[in-house]
């Protein structure tokens, strides 16, 4: 019964977060709301709103350690599979200055986050901090581009091109109370989509004896990534390379200082000893992987997209045998 609760609040996440998308981008259009806004709010952070929710109802549910497994394995996921299983079938590439500039942020955000791991559980003082930090990103991230004119353009194309990838029915015919139900509809789809999913979860980790954080880098990890997936292979079919990049520096970067930061506001998150010798070396690992294909250095070419869709089984296998799942 368990797995059916973890499958069925999976699907209503993805259907919820859809939908959420949706009518947000629709009310933001019905009040001009700038596409540089849109572009910023929809692509990286609307579709991290399923990990958001599933972090902040484990925090409520006592089990906390779900929602560092969620960020670190959804991060790892994005990566291999995100960018992965699009290259299998469109293959691309990206070269744009400004998605290596928030590759850097990135970065960033990835070694702050294992640097604050080493103090111990995840309290308030890390969750302001990330969450400080977020803030301070979006806005100087905004005013750079209403400063700089060729950047403005530049961010403009980029969200009309992201919004074309997430929302390909476009939602200006929409009207204002439809796009609101919509919205709240979707609101509500992912409050109880987290809540099923997370209390199937407990009882899946409580069953085979394993730790709910290893149940977040896995199965939630996963699921909670299929927005980006989404998303990525809309843009890797419409030669998109810069979009399916900036969707997952954004949405990597939006896990670490938003769920991490807000859900550690919420409750204590303690660190496990595994995610010192594995899970973080290996989410630092990946993130590097992004930097050369960023630069535009290495094109995603099939071979490379069925490697890193190999590499993130040999992750999950390692991660199943150290849990003793299998073998």
């Amino acid at each position: 019964m368990e797995y059916i609760s973890v499958i069925g609040g999976l699907i209503l996440l993805v259907i919820a977060g859809d939908k959420l998308v949706e009518g947000s981008v629709a009310i933001a259009e019905k009040l001009h709301i700038s596409k540089l806004i849109i572009g910023i709010t929809v692509v990286s952070f609307g579709t991290s709103a399923p990990e958001l929710v599933v972090g902040i109802d484990a925090a409520l549910s006592g089990v906390a350690e779900i929602a560092l497994g969620n960020v670190v394995g959804s991060n790892i996921a994005n990566v291999l599979l995100v960018l992965g299983i699009p290259a299998l079938f469109y293959p691309f590439s990206c070269n744009d200055s400004e998605i290596n500039r928030s590759l850097i942020y990135m970065m960033l955000a990835t070694i702050l986050l294992v640097g604050l791991a080493f103090f111990g559980p995840f309290h308030i003082w890390q969750g302001l901090i990330m969450v400080g930090l977020l803030v301070i990103f979006l806005y100087f991230s905004v005013q750079r581009a209403r400063k700089n004119s060729k950047i403005m353009k530049h961010e403009i194309e980029f969200a009309e091109r992201a919004l074309e990838d997430v929302d390909p029915e476009s939602s200006l015919d929409m009207p204002i109370p439809k796009a609101v139900i919509i919205t709240v509809l979707g609101l509500a789809g992912l409050v109880l989509g987290a809540h099923i999913l997370v209390d199937g979860a407990i009882v899946i980790a409580r069953t085979m004896g394993i730790s709910e954080a290893v149940i977040g880098l896995t199965i939630i990890a996963i699921g909670t990534s299929l927005p980006e997936l989404t998303t990525s292979i809309m843009a890797a079919r419409n030669n998109h390379g810069d979009v399916a990049m900036g969707n997952i520096i954004g949405s990597n970067l939006f896990n670490i200082l938003a769920i991490m930061g807000i859900t550690s506001l919420v409750a204590p998150i303690a660190v496990p000893e595994q995610f010192f010798t594995l899970d973080f070396p290996f989410l630092i690992i990946t993130s590097l992987i992004l930097v050369p294909i960023a630069m535009g250095k290495i094109k995603i070419s099939r071979p490379i997209g069925f490697g890193f869709c190999l590499l993130y089984m040999a992750y999950l296998m390692y991660l199943g045998i150290q849990s003793n799942l299998i073998g």
